[in-house]
Parts: structure tokens; sequence; C-alpha cells
């Protein structure tokens, strides 16, 4: 089996496994993805869905997050961990989708680099969940799962995995992968617990490297 053929076979039984996988951040607009999704660095998810609802209650559109002082925002995202330096992001980051893009999240993958605080995970969470383009989020779940897999060869830079995914995973199916390696690390091949290859549904064809 080549590495081409065992990356569309793992795509195929995690599809199987996990067949209503989706983003764990709660939105119900494009910018909120944006505001989550740098909420949610080295924070939980859970705990980023709460936040953003005290956050709203306050600063409910753009424009009042625009208009509000960092440290406004920082009082309420604190939980979150690095208030200071996520607050300023999202203010300088509503402040551009007010003034460049009337109130619009661009859906360019380079347009989004430049946003304050969006960086490439960010920028193509937003391209995959939002405007349905293709996207790999290289986050942490999915860096550990391809390399044990044997998908990458060694690889952490987010970047490079990335690049090394985009030449195994179609298109269409890259943020849906994403997703199934997100619940599939939670769930099974874990990282602060020996993974649980025993019921894991790809142990036959799983490299297994590093574990």
């Amino acid at each position: 089996m080549t590495k081409k053929q065992r990356t569309l076979e793992i795509i195929e039984r995690l599809k199987q496994e996990y067949p209503d996988s989706d983003c764990t951040l709660d939105y119900d607009q494009a910018w909120k993805l944006l505001v989550s999704v740098r909420l949610a660095a080295q924070c939980t998810d859970a705990r980023v869905n709460v936040v953003v609802e005290d956050l709203y209650k306050v600063f409910p559109d753009i424009n009042a997050l625009a208009e509000a002082s960092a440290d406004d925002i920082e009082r309420i995202v604190r939980p979150c961990g690095l208030g200071r330096s996520k607050a300023r992001d999202i203010n300088a980051c509503m402040k551009v989708l007010r003034d460049e893009y009337g109130g619009k999240v661009p859906d360019d993958f380079d347009k989004l680099l430049k946003l304050p605080g969006v960086g490439r995970k960010s920028a193509n969470l937003i391209m995959g969940d939002v405007f349905g383009k293709p996207a790999i989020v290289t986050d942490t779940h999915c860096i550990r799962l391809v390399n044990r897999m044997g998908l990458v060869d060694g690889i952490k830079e987010p970047a490079k995995v990335e690049k090394e995914l985009w030449k195994l995973v179609p298109p269409e199916e890259g943020n849906s992968f994403c997703h199934r390696l997100v619940d599939h690390g939670r769930a099974v091949c874990t990282a602060r617990t020996n993974p649980y290859c025993d019921k894991c549904c790809l142990q036959d064809i799983c490299k297994k490297a590093g574990v």
C-alpha cells in the first residue's frame, strides 16, 4: 500500500467512525469564528465557547469590538489565557474588517493571513468551515496523528505538515479529514495517555510511529 493509498483508506475509515465531525467552536457568523479561533490558542474549545457568550453580551458585533478598548476586551477573555495579546489582536482584526472589508470576512486565504492574529491554521479553518473551500488545518491533533500514521515522516512544523498533506489528501476531503483527526485524537489516538490502539479502526494500516 502506497502512502497515498493509505491516506485514502484512512480518510474513508474515519468517515465511517466519525460521520458527524465538525468544528467544536460555536459560531453563527464568520467573524465570530475568527474571534473564537484566536481565543482557542492554548485553550480548550469548551472554555472559549463559554467566554465568547460573555464577550458578545458586551460587544455584540464587529463595530462594538472595533471601538472597544483592548483592556475592556481583555477583562472578559482573560480566562482563555494570553488575554492581553488575544484582546489586542481581536480589537485590531475587527478594525480591519470594519475599515477595509465593509464588515465582511474575506474569502481569500492570503487576505485572511494579513488579518491581525490570523495564521495559517486559522485561515484554513475559515476557508474550509465558512466558505467550503479546500483547507487543511494542522492543529496539534493533526500533526501528532499524521506522524503516528506515517503520512508524514517526523515533521512537526505546521506549515510543512500542511504542505505534505496537500500531496496526499484530495482537496475536497481536507477540511473534514482534519475535523475527524481531532475527534480521533481525543477519543483514541491520545496525547497524554498511551493511544488506545486495540480499539482503533486504523490499527492494521497505521505505522504507529513513535508509539
